[in-house]
Parts: structure tokens; sequence; C-alpha cells
């Protein structure tokens, strides 16, 4: 049986990044929201946001994000847990101009991000999600132009995960995130 062909690619279906998320998540601040400050002030060197900055009041800044349920030895919900950054538009592609062009050519042992294997299901909700992650080190963090210019202003390096989140959906949604994402210049590898 021949295979359908897939629909023409109008400005509707075709595939684009909606927004890159950054996170990083930060144990001491369980013990003291003081602990966020690093952390708070780091994302917002990478992004290059600020809430309501420039008078756009649909940007949100770099926001706290807190613990959902309560965990034994961690700590409780509502606690501060991290920060996040929703990235769009102009300052979403800087960032990912800075991360593919400084970040990922200086990262020692980082051969890509790896794809899953020819055996998974792919019906599973991430399957058919158009999101691709990426974790990063704490290393990493010192590699972006705007930390590393003033590095000893920043006592502490956090690791972080980058979420490239596309409009795509449902089946076949994680092979064309991929894809667009790797049209960015992000190497995938397969194991």
């Amino acid at each position: 049986m021949a295979k359908k062909p897939a629909p023409p690619s109008t400005t509707e279906n075709v595939v684009r990044l909606e927004k890159i998320q950054i996170h990083t998540m930060v144990k001491e601040a369980v013990s003291s929201r003081s602990n966020l400050l690093g952390a708070i002030a780091a994302v917002r060197a990478i992004s290059g946001e600020n809430a309501h900055a420039g008078g756009r009041h649909s940007n949100e800044g770099v926001q706290i994000v807190r613990a959902v349920k309560t965990v034994a030895d961690w700590g409780r919900k509502g606690a501060p847990v991290g920060v996040k950054v929703d990235l769009k538009g102009p300052k979403m592609y800087d960032f990912l101009e800075s991360f593919v062009e400084f970040v990922l050519p200086r990262l020692r042992e980082f051969p890509g991000v790896v794809l899953p294997g020819a055996s998974t299901n792919m019906q599973t909700p991430s399957g058919v999600a158009g999101v691709v992650s990426v974790g990063l080190p704490p290393e990493a963090m010192g590699m972006f132009p705007q930390i590393e210019v003033n590095i000893d202003s920043y006592p502490k390096s956090y690791g972080m995960h980058i979420h490239f989140i596309t409009n795509v959906e449902g089946q076949g949604a994680q092979d064309k995130a991929r894809a667009l994402v790797s049209g960015f210049g992000v190497p995938f590898i397969r194991k």
C-alpha cells in the first residue's frame, strides 16, 4: 500500500520555533531565597530579559520557579527551587546564535543531543510534542559571552535545561522539531 503524501506546506502548517525556555534549578534556594540571586542574574545576562523591559507588557522576564509538590528531604510545596525565562522574537534568536556559535563548540565531550533509539515508542506524550530539550552542565553557563566577559561577578555556575518549543504536534512532531532545531545548528547524534 502506498504512503499517503504529506499535505502541502502553507503558512499555517510550516514548522516554526515558537519560543525557547531556559530554566535552572538551585537546590540551595530551599534554605534561603537569597541563594537564587546568582541564578537570576546569570539567566538575565544570558537571555537579556527583564520583566516589562522596553515597555513590553507581554514580557514576563526571569521568573522564580516554585516546587509543585513536597519532596521528602528536599523541599515543600510552594518553596522557590529555581528560575526560568521564556524567550520569543529577536531575543530568542540572539540567544540561539550565542548558544550555537560560542557555547556548543567549546563544550568538551558534547558530541550532540542524543536521539532516541529506533525501537523507542514515539506515541508517548513527549514523542508527539514538538519540544526538543537539551541539558547543559554548569561549566556551559560560563561560556556564554554575556557571562564570560564578567565571570568574576558570578560566584557560581548553574546547570540548565533549554527547551526549543515548536508549533508542531501529533505523529512525527519530534522528527520535524529536531529537523528545525538541527537547521539552526544544534548537533544531534544517535547512540
